[in-house]
């Protein structure tokens, strides 16, 4: 079918996704997730109205009893799911994609991720078999509105916060209906960018993973001399940030920066960082005696694993931030506000806490198109492992050597290798970047 991803259902609208899609999900997924109670909302997109209004009519088919919450936040939905104690929850939307895309989100009770190996595959199956087991009788629909509980919760953690100038991009996606709301509680002076929700993005696309996709911030921050910047996706799950100089923070550097905050709250807690990121945050784990712990990439991965150890705190190179306190979930609102706490109690400024990280030289994430990726990484381990102090195989390659690291992992959708690599030196950096890529052999591609 193509749609259904190793995480969520996402393809284009409505040639990809559609109203009998969604419906047929909605009949299919509490016969596979056995709930009786479901929560649904959505994005600003256009198209997220037509396609709830399918997903709500398949469920209640189904037999289950729906409580939309209308246009909501990913982690809103999230938050929702566990407040209502429902069985399931699923968000309409495709996050960062461009206004073409829609798609959908699913979790459990307690907002427990619903994965492809976990649910999606089985939904799947039974879409495909057009096979569905209707209700006795047709499940009831109900408005919930939990804004005000989610923010009352968010609200919690912000203590202590001074008064800071902020630019906040929000890319015109759903974070620009809520922040105000959020702000308007806080001490903050906030020099708003697009907050008019709008599924077309017509300003930039709501993915701040891509550094032009943070320019406007960037340029903001420095005109207007903000303390910080901090740009949502899409669905409101990710973050990015900037400092008072509008350099871009790396997502490794704010997990190595809130683990701090973490730390302070419950010494020698448990943190998980995605193995793409820098030594560094291993290090300032361990320097500021917390338990440091590498997780694969991946929402669901991350979610289970710091399940399993109770872990406070995770983040991931992709802006994606957990907390244990919001049921183990990522949720962008609660990484600025623990930063915007970090800067106010420092009393100084976002750069200077930063620095100290900012002592190994990155690639970044560079994409290859391969013709097989699984033989490839097994070339790239046949010709490097005996230089290689250490080699894993957690999510894909890792090899450690004496001066410089490097990840290379498949796409969970297309025939592309990703590359990460750290090294000691600039010089080092280039040298193994090279040699790497000139064994993979493939064809540079677009990131995502």
């Amino acid at each position: 079918m193509g749609v259904f991803k190793a995480y969520d259902v996402r393809g284009t609208y409505p040639d990809q996704v559609n109203e009998a899609l969604f419906e047929a999900i909605g009949m299919a997924a509490p016969q596979i997730l056995g709930a009786r109670l479901v929560v649904v909302g959505r994005d600003m997109r256009a198209s997220g109205v037509p396609l709830s209004q399918a997903m709500i009519r398949g469920l209640t088919k189904a037999g289950a009893d729906v409580i939309d919450i209308g246009m909501a936040s990913t982690p809103m939905l999230y938050f929702a799911t566990a407040f209502h104690k429902a069985g399931a929850g699923v968000q309409i939307t495709a996050s960062h994609n461009p206004a073409a895309y829609n798609g959908c989100k699913w979790c459990r009770e307690d907002a427990i991720p619903v994965a492809y190996d976990s649910g999606l595959a089985d939904i799947e199956k039974l879409v495909r078999k057009n096979s569905f087991a209707t209700g006795e009788k047709t499940g009831a629909v109900t408005a919930g509105e939990v804004e005000a509980e989610y923010r009352a919760n968010l609200l919690k953690y912000a203590d202590g916060i001074k008064p800071l100038t902020v630019v906040v991009d929000a890319g015109n996606g759903v974070m620009g209906a809520f922040l105000p709301q959020l702000f308007n509680k806080l001490p903050c002076e906030v020099i708003p960018l697009y907050f008019e929700p709008d599924g077309n993005f017509p300003n930039h696309e709501a993915n701040p993973i891509k550094a032009e996709n943070m320019r406007d911030l960037v340029a903001k921050v420095k005109a207007v001399g903000a303390d910080l910047g901090v740009a949502f996706d899409g669905d409101g799950d990710r973050s990015m940030y900037a400092d008072e100089n509008g350099e871009i923070v790396p997502a490794d550097f704010v997990t190595a920066l809130l683990a701090g905050e973490m730390l302070d709250r419950e010494p020698g807690a448990t943190i998980f960082y995605d193995l793409r990121s820098s030594k560094v945050v291993r290090e300032e784990i361990e320097r500021l005696g917390g338990v440091a712990r590498m997780c694969r990439v991946g929402h669901s991965f991350i979610k289970a694993m710091m399940r399993e150890a109770n872990a406070i705190f995770a983040g991931e190179l992709s802006g994606h931030f957990y907390f244990r306190e919001l049921h183990f979930t990522d949720n962008a609102e609660m990484a600025m506000i623990s930063v915007l706490s970090a800067v106010s109690k420092s009393g100084g400024k976002l750069s200077e806490l930063i620095a100290p990280f900012r002592k190994y030289f990155a690639t970044g994430e560079a994409n290859f198109a391969v013709d097989d990726v699984r033989k490839t990484m097994d070339k790239v381990e046949a010709a490097l492992k005996a230089d290689a102090k250490e080699t894993l195989h957690l999510d894909g390659l890792s090899m450690y050597f004496d001066d410089h690291w490097f990840n290379l992992r498949g796409s969970n959708t297309e025939p592309v290798l990703r590359l990460n690599l750290e090294a000691d030196s600039a010089d080092v950096r280039d040298q193994a970047f090279e040699k790497v890529k000139s064994i993979i052999g493939g064809k540079p591609a677009d990131g995502h």
